[in-house]
């Protein structure tokens, strides 16, 4: 069942009713509507298309944020084989917002981590809706270092609005936790490539996206704080989240021009969640490509790379 965001109810209006029509002719087999359905198919097809050619930043998070778009597990299941699974931080505890472990991508050994936030309810509450707690960003931290030791590439998947901002977590060190995370990354000697599925927000998102290689899906967003934060702070109203989310430039495409990711990867019509089997494979495609461009050099090199490709960011200038 398709669900569909705001600005995409005269879409559903239109597929709808050629989905009626089709129940129609279903239900009575004397009654030919088929013209008429694929008349309004066709309109369908276009409206999906001008909806899609130029989303705002609101409208880029209200997609980024979609449920039907493929989540971390989506992307392990269907790009991964012989995945296995490690668990919790050795410290504390199993945090289920981050996923990790050993996998082969086609012939290759790497380590794989992420954010998971649940398809459905249950499973999003499992899974904290993608927020991590301090030992979610340890359990990463180790990982990691057993990729660095291994000589295996790290894969990371970015989807989460944020560290998990609770009680606990601050009490169990979740800046400090974040921290470590972002120094592990930067201290690797094994290719280290990010990409952006859905939401990368603050933080919870640099933690894991420190990487050689950083690339977004075309409508998804990476910014320091979500659009309703950040309108909550400036102008203590969260429902002034579209001006905040042209403001904090958070699409792949003002990042790339900024310096602050090296490519997007392009989504098919109507967004990942309309092409879920393509869209995972053409990530898949990216990931290896992005692997092959590192390869060959050093662990030294990789790590200097690394290190300057973030002491860059920032010299294109907001005037980009």
């Amino acid at each position: 069942m398709n669900h569909y965001l705001e600005f995409e109810k005269p879409l559903a209006e239109i597929e709808g009713k050629a989905e009626e029509l089709r129940a129609m002719a279903r239900t009575n087999e004397d009654v030919d509507l088929e013209k008429e359905a694929l008349a309004l198919d066709k309109k369908a097809a276009q409206m999906l298309q001008d909806l899609y050619k130029d989303l705002t930043p609101w409208r880029k998070c209200q997609v980024a944020r979609h449920p039907n778009r493929p989540h971390c597990k989506d992307y392990i299941e269907a790009l991964f084989s012989e995945y296995t699974p490690l668990a919790g931080d050795r410290n504390f505890a199993e945090d289920d917002a981050v996923m990790g472990g050993l996998a082969r991508l086609g012939d290759r050994a790497v380590v794989v981590i992420g954010h998971e936030k649940g398809a459905d309810t249950k499973s999003r509450l499992h899974h904290n809706f993608g927020m991590a707690r301090p030992e979610g960003y340890r359990k990463a931290i180790r990982l990691m270092d057993m990729a660095d030791r291994f000589g295996l590439p790290v894969v990371t998947l970015i989807d989460t609005p944020g560290a998990y901002p609770g009680k606990g977590a601050e009490e169990r060190g979740q800046s400090e936790a974040i921290a470590r995370s972002t120094e592990k990354c930067l201290q690797i000697g094994v290719p280290l490539v990010s990409v952006v599925i859905g939401e990368g927000g603050s933080g919870g998102a640099v933690a894991f996206a420190t990487a050689n290689r950083v690339a977004m899906l075309e409508h998804s967003v990476y910014s320091v704080i979500s659009p309703e934060g950040c309108a909550s702070i400036l102008w203590k109203d969260a429902e002034k989240m579209r001006d905040a989310a042209e403001a904090l430039r958070l699409t792949a495409q003002d990042l790339h021009k900024l310096g602050v990711i090296d490519r997007i990867i392009p989504e098919l019509q109507g967004g990942a969640q309309r092409n879920r089997t393509q869209m995972m494979e053409t990530v898949g495609k990216n990931i290896d490509t992005m692997i092959d461009e590192l390869s060959g050099f050093s662990p030294k090199k990789l790590v200097a790379m690394r290190r300057q490709k973030f002491l860059d960011i920032g010299s294109k200038g907001l005037a980009a």
